[in-house]
């Protein structure tokens, strides 16, 4: 016997939608395309004009009606105290680099150093700005994976520069500071890890900071990187 001829298989039937529900699924993409390109610029241009504002209410608050140009003008000048601070912080570089700036830096400095609280924070926040901003540092220059806060958890790092002597004296083996920062970007906290138990990553410190940021939503592209290197 032979078996029998199977029929060909029916043409796939096209799925009708309905024409309501099509015109929703369409208004909401175009809803979404439409907040996806507005969204970055409007909340940038706002953090941009609440930092522009803040800074103009107080550096304007402190110059004399007399001399504060929106005294005379009959609108208010946006962005008239970033000038201003600019200007000013010039000339004050300007003016540390001669020698009598610097005389009197250092006279300033030897007041505070008398101050029992003030002259601790002074000396925290100088060393600080001090070691970031230096050409030579290589402070928050390279990204570590480290194993934090326990053993198969992993965070992202930033490696700060080694360990304080007392900390290197007394430890197994050599460690450098590590700072770890959180989705504040502001915060973050500091851990010791040798140079063995960290994992070097090819992003740099911005995308780092932008993946923490955004809880790991906004990811670097590392492999196009690796496939142009």
């Amino acid at each position: 016997m032979t078996d029998p001829v199977s029929p060909p298989p029916l043409p796939a039937q096209p799925v009708n939608i309905p024409w309501r529900r099509s015109l929703r699924i369409r208004l909401r993409n175009y809803f979404l395309a439409g907040l996806l390109l507005t969204a970055p610029i409007g909340i940038t241009l706002y953090v941009a004009y609440l930092v522009v504002n803040y800074i103009d209410t107080a550096v304007t608050s402190v110059i004399p009606a007399r001399y504060n140009p929106n005294t005379y003008l009959p609108f208010a000048v946006p962005g008239l105290g970033i000038v201003i601070l600019v200007v000013v912080l010039t000339l004050l570089g300007f003016l540390t680099a001669n020698f009598l700036g610097r005389m009197m830096i250092r006279l300033g400095e030897r007041i505070v150093a008398r101050l029992p609280i003030v002259r601790s924070f002074y000396s925290a926040v100088k060393q600080i700005f001090e070691t970031v901003f230096s050409k030579q540092t290589q402070s928050f220059r390279e990204v570590v994976l480290v194993e934090y806060p326990r053993k198969e958890m992993w965070a992202l790092g930033l490696v700060i520069a080694k360990s304080a002597p007392e900390i290197q004296n007394k430890a197994p083996e050599e460690l450098f500071s590590v700072f770890i920062p959180t989705m504040s970007f502001t915060s973050g906290y500091l851990v010791f890890v040798p140079r063995c138990d960290m994992i070097t990553l090819e992003m740099t410190v911005e995308e780092c900071l932008k993946m923490v940021v955004s809880g790991g939503i906004v990811v670097p592209p590392v492999k196009a990187k690796l496939a142009g290197s």
